[in-house]
């Protein structure tokens, strides 16, 4: 999605339209081509201050939520443990480091993740973390 609108209702609703990626108008044209080569190859991509956007709205309703969410209950302790590294905004490489794997083994573990929950995207995910409470709003970008 790339749009001049940074508006909320946009960001979520195009992200459960099944969005990958989610640019404001003012992205430069080499990010604007790596962001599209990113989502070809099935990641996930959002601008910075559409991730502030999204993080805030998440954050908000986080305290609706329960901390033991039924929709985590198929994840394993390791893929748990994934899911947060992962909701941090960790890379396949980074959570490999974290939590002493391989880099093939995290990016295992991230696609029956997002099997078992039955969400497209990693972005996805992250929402996911959020909104269960595993992760909190203090945990995001590496401070987990």
């Amino acid at each position: 999605m790339l749009t001049t609108f940074e508006l909320e209702e946009y960001i979520l609703d195009s992200i459960r339209a099944g969005a990958s990626g989610f640019l404001v108008k003012d992205t430069e044209p080499a990010q604007l081509i790596e962001a599209v080569r990113i989502v070809a190859a099935g990641d996930s991509l959002l601008s910075p201050s559409v991730t502030r956007t999204l993080l805030s709205q998440v954050a908000a309703g986080i305290q609706k939520k329960l901390p033991n969410d039924p929709r985590l209950a198929e994840l394993t302790a390791r893929e748990r443990e994934v899911l947060v590294q992962i909701g941090t905004g960790k890379t396949n490489a980074e959570i490999a480091a974290e939590l002493f794997i391989t880099p093939l083994t995290a990016k295992t573990h991230v696609s029956r993740i997002i099997g078992k929950l039955g969400v497209r995207d990693r972005t996805s995910l992250v929402v996911l973390a959020y909104e269960s409470g595993l992760i909190a709003p203090g945990q995001a970008l590496g401070n987990a």
